[in-house]
């Protein structure tokens, strides 16, 4: 159930049956729909040349990881496979990267149990103990010994270079992976003077105030999820999913004190997300008609399809990102920009 809290004369367009289920990581790669949206902001005015970022990109290439290496992190082709396919995307005013990682899974508890019959076997045998200096070396040892059979899991992060709005946005809930993307392209470039973009007032006492008054700022909606948090650090936490939001027991948790940490929302008739304190956008959703129209765009063809997907997600985001912000209070200039 979605609560009413819409400007006259706006409506949110109703999802569709067919595409009710969030995308899945394959579908979701194909069609080139970011699912989650951490804003960066330069900081400085930097010419993103398509031909110099393809030539650093390949300096930090993604590659497999080595018998003996726990990790290896670069960059690969966003669309596309083979060696000709490029690490920089480049349509209209947007850029699109993507990277790679690949890590040994090497549980814990089983490098413990193995170091534990180690050591158990040296006190035993040779009747005396295992001081810290040699366990550590043991342990080493058996993590060399192990890596070769580790498990190898893969994973990806893309992010899109809006050079015009001076935006980065990367495609993660988790401000490690935007940072592990980011210092790698630093790394690249030489220099990338880039901060987390942020707003003038808390975005806490903003969220917790549209839910107060039932009201969004315009052309946004509550939906029908929220976390409630108590301001003091051992406070309570609330959870609600599927909920209507104007109903009296959220306002009574709200006239107690709880401040709203995560809200969920819709923009326009064209996409929905769930919005946290620390300017997270997660769960991501473009409508139907931005996806039909896509999928009309691109025709057929796969590179077309994820080209069309691409560059329609990024001129939506362009429209809506400055909207949320100004919502938000405003975003917050870093001085020297």
């Amino acid at each position: 159930m979605r609560a009413s809290h819409r400007q006259p004369g706006c409506r949110v367009r109703r999802r569709t049956a067919r595409r009710s289920a969030p995308l899945t990581p394959m579908e979701s790669h194909l069609h080139m729909w970011f699912r989650n949206l951490l804003v960066y902001r330069l900081t400085q005015d930097i010419p993103f040349d398509a031909d110099t970022l393809e030539a650093a990109l390949a300096s930090k290439l993604a590659r497999p990881c080595a018998s003996q290496e726990l990790a290896t992190y670069g960059f690969v082709a966003p669309f596309g496979k083979g060696e000709d396919a490029p690490l920089v995307h480049v349509s209209g005013d947007f850029l699109l990267i993507g990277t790679r990682k690949e890590e040994r899974i090497l549980p814990g508890s089983v490098v413990r149990d193995a170091l534990k019959d180690k050591v158990d076997e040296i006190e035993n045998t040779q009747m005396r103990k295992v001081y810290k200096k040699e366990r550590d070396q043991i342990k080493d040892e058996i993590v060399q010994a192990f890596l070769p059979r580790a498990f190898i899991r893969k994973s990806g992060t893309f992010a899109a270079i809006a050079p015009k709005q001076g935006l980065i946005l990367v495609d993660s809930a988790s401000a490690k992976k935007a940072e592990d993307l980011l210092s790698t392209l630093r790394e690249a470039m030489g220099s990338l003077p880039v901060r987390p973009l942020s707003v003038k007032i808390a975005p806490t006492a903003t969220l917790t105030d549209w839910l107060k008054n039932q009201s969004a700022a315009e052309g946004f909606f509550v939906l029908d999820e929220c976390e409630l948090r108590d301001t003091h650090e051992d406070g309570g936490v609330v959870r609600c999913k599927r909920q209507d939001l104007t109903s009296e027991e959220i306002q009574l948790h709200l006239s107690t004190g709880k401040q709203v940490t995560q809200l969920s929302l819709a923009w326009q008739d064209k996409l929905s997300f769930v919005l946290d304190d620390k300017l997270t956008i997660k769960r991501l959703r473009f409508e139907d008609v931005l996806q039909e129209q896509a999928e009309q765009d691109g025709g057929d063809d796969v590179l077309a399809q994820q080209d069309a997907s691409f560059v329609l997600m990024m001129m939506t985001l362009v429209e809506f990102l400055p909207e949320l912000f100004t919502a938000l209070g405003g975003e917050e200039i870093p001085q020297g920009i």
